[in-house]
């Protein structure tokens, strides 16, 4: 597992800024710019939990880690396909299939004792789950 230090070590190591910034319409964003430089946003005033700020910066990692941007502009569909990108790249990381596996052989069996076990929210974990288990991310198709 990963703690959130290791997550800003991990931003540090791969030059991607990280800044905090006030926002009114985002908890956090990522952006890539001309030259390919990662910058993330995060306003931790909206960020509730360590978990919550954890779990945002891996998923804005994500869109750096795999290029999947979009602007206000994209349909839809083009937007969930880069979301569902930075999504899985932070399940990877931060609860990966085989730790998952190991913590509910250990007894953590409700999503709640999953997310505090890897210190995530429990959106992530849910959306984990569907996808190491039916190969996407379409949580509300298994509740």
């Amino acid at each position: 597992m990963t703690d959130l230090i290791g997550r800003y070590d991990y931003a540090e190591q791969r030059a991607v800024g990280v800044y905090w910034f006030t926002m009114d319409r985002a908890e956090s964003l990522s952006f890539m710019d001309s030259d390919g430089d990662c910058y993330i946003a995060m306003d931790p005033w909206h960020l509730g939990t360590l978990a919550e700020e954890k779990t945002k910066l891996a998923h804005e990692l994500g869109h750096c880690e795999t290029g999947s941007f979009y602007n206000e502009y994209a349909a839809l569909d083009v937007r969930q396909k880069h979301e569902n990108r930075a999504n899985r790249w932070a399940c990877k990381k931060l609860i990966p299939e085989d730790e998952l596996k190991k913590a509910v052989q250990k007894g953590y069996q409700e999503p709640w004792q999953l997310a505090e076990y890897f210190d995530v929210t429990e959106e992530l974990i849910r959306k984990a789950i569907c996808w190491y288990k039916h190969g996407n991310m379409a949580v509300d198709q298994y509740q």
